[in-house]
């Protein structure tokens, strides 16, 4: 008998640090941001990771994910399978999607946002709609601006972004700017942010890697 209570004592280990590691970076409603063993990954509901994890749901407020038949809620930051830690250089993996560009999910000021990798945006931009819903303060006069968009010459407002954050990367003060209306539709994610860490491409990924 304790022949065989230690063997599945034994099995028990060998299962748990087989286990997938993750943690949750970033919700959204029918998709999340998880780092799974150390990458981060952008899953859709229904969508399964490496290791067999499952993200069954999502929204803004959590994620229901299946491991080994397993399903558990988890909200943003928490993590599972284990001795979790953190890489010791903060990076992230984007892939270039079907149209070419690099979508990836982050957050300003801690809420959830899309964002697309632009080269060619000095500083992160944004909408005066998303501004709105990431609560950023943005219509003063003193900070009145005019910018150059896809579209032509736009009316736009200077802003300190207290924070944002790419999956393990997260800056402070990163200037950004407003521009009146809904467009862009996603967050432009602008040099103001890429010039403060390493960014190299690597065939259709692009890695961010923190400097610091």
């Amino acid at each position: 008998m304790a022949a065989a209570l230690s063997l599945l004592m034994c099995m028990a280990a060998v299962n748990l640090e087989a286990a997938v590691q993750f943690r949750v970076l970033a919700l959204f409603n029918g998709k999340a941001m998880l780092q799974i063993d150390g990458m981060n990954h952008l899953l859709r509901e229904g969508q399964e990771g490496p290791g067999g994890l499952l993200l069954v749901s999502a929204d803004a407020k959590k994620a229901v994910i299946e491991v080994d038949g397993r399903r558990d809620e988890y909200g943003l930051g928490s993590h599972a399978g284990g001795t979790f830690a953190e890489p010791r250089d903060r990076e992230v993996r984007i892939w270039q999607d079907s149209s070419g560009g690099y979508l990836t999910a982050g957050s300003i000021n801690g809420r959830n946002a899309d964002m697309l990798v632009d080269t060619g945006a000095t500083q992160v931009a944004l909408s005066e709609t998303e501004a709105k819903r990431l609560g950023i303060a943005f219509r003063r006069s003193d900070k009145k601006t005019r910018v150059q968009t896809a579209s032509g010459v736009a009316n736009a407002y200077r802003v300190t972004l207290a924070r944002v954050r790419v999956g393990a990367i997260e800056l402070s003060n990163v200037n950004g700017v407003v521009v009146e209306g809904d467009s862009p539709r996603r967050v432009l994610l602008g040099m103001s942010f890429l010039n403060r860490v390493e960014m190299n491409h690597q065939g259709n990924m692009l890695l961010l890697r923190s400097r610091f």
